[in-house]
């Protein structure tokens, strides 16, 4: 891309960022952030392809000034910051992914039904999928009364840090296999939704759907959800490389990768808390059903609001400042 183009192509978003510093606007912590982003990268590239031009030594400027407003800004802690992250940096960013988000959400509901119609065709299709032993260890307890009754064993503090660490490493693994234009994340999407899928029609087969159900979904409502969102951040990231627009590739490739890791940061808090349901809560497969129902009520509307809510209301916000 020669300077004409680069240059027009950029002017307008360089005139907002530079009329909020010549008004002396106060930005907010996840405008700084971006517009600083932004012009490092735009720097960046302006530094390779014409290193001595006047758009060099201005986007220079640009981006000391916005670094002062992030770096040397006594009156932001690390502690409001964190707060601001996962305040708005993150609905903004779930808001820019809104239709991703939606994507992979079908994406995961569609194979769902591929599993359960799979496993109502054929019987042993379950076994397939979740393992002879799963299965016939949970046919055991089934018999026995608590079609649960897996998630009793186990010492609450070692299984829930198993259980973190497990879905922790699967979350970072979804995120990563963006990197390869996300055929690696559609797999490890639609293996999750295909098991989902069995084993609730196994359950049913069972007559037991309801009793397994109450349980399990106590940490399921927010494990199956953050399973969405990571294909999500997979997905974002890469977008930026398979569809660059009019950007260099690589540059968009690294715009699109910070936007998936805000997504994936603010997914690792609910990845922690359903390892820290499972662990210490679902094993009381004998808890009253309103206590179940209220932890699965509670999860899911964090979810809709977190995810779904709160990124329309702060992209308004943002809209109107």
């Amino acid at each position: 891309m020669n300077e004409s183009r680069f240059i027009e192509q950029n002017t307008a978003r360089w005139q907002l960022i530079e009329s909020w510093i010549n008004n002396d606007r106060e930005l907010t912590i996840e405008e700084a952030t971006r517009a600083y982003a932004e012009v490092s990268d735009d720097l960046a590239y302006a530094q390779t392809h014409f290193p001595d031009s006047q758009t060099t030594y201005y986007l220079n400027a640009m981006a000391s000034h916005l670094h002062r407003k992030l770096y040397d800004a006594p009156t932001q802690s690390a502690l409001s910051r964190l707060k601001r992250f996962y305040s708005h940096t993150v609905p903004l960013a779930m808001y820019e992914a809104r239709w991703v988000l939606l994507t992979v959400f079908v994406l995961f509901v569609v194979t769902v039904l591929i599993g359960m119609f799979s496993t109502q065709a054929d019987e042993n299709f379950a076994r397939s999928i979740l393992g002879d032993r799963y299965v016939d260890m949970t046919i055991e307890n089934i018999r026995s009364g608590d079609p649960a009754a897996v998630y009793r064993s186990g010492e609450p503090t070692f299984s829930f840090l198993m259980i973190a660490w497990n879905n922790v490493r699967v979350a970072l693994m979804v995120f990563a296999m963006g990197v390869f234009t996300f055929v690696g994340s559609i797999m490890i999407i639609a293996y999750n939704g295909v098991m989902t899928g069995s084993f609730i029609t196994f359950f049913n087969h069972y007559g037991v759907m309801g009793d397994a159900a109450l349980s399990i979904m106590q940490h399921g409502t927010l494990e199956l959800s953050t399973i969405v969102i990571e294909g999500c951040a997979s997905f974002v990231m890469g977008n930026g490389w398979l569809f660059p627009g009019t950007m260099d590739r690589g540059r968009a490739f690294v715009r699109s990768a910070r936007r998936g890791a805000t997504i994936m940061l603010g997914n690792l808090p609910m990845v922690i808390v359903a390892a820290l349901i499972e662990g210490y809560f679902t094993r009381y497969t004998d808890a009253p059903v309103a206590l179940k129902v209220a932890v699965i009520v509670v999860s899911l509307a964090f979810v809709l609001w977190y995810f779904v809510w709160l990124p329309q209301v702060r992209h308004r916000q943002q809209q109107s400042q």
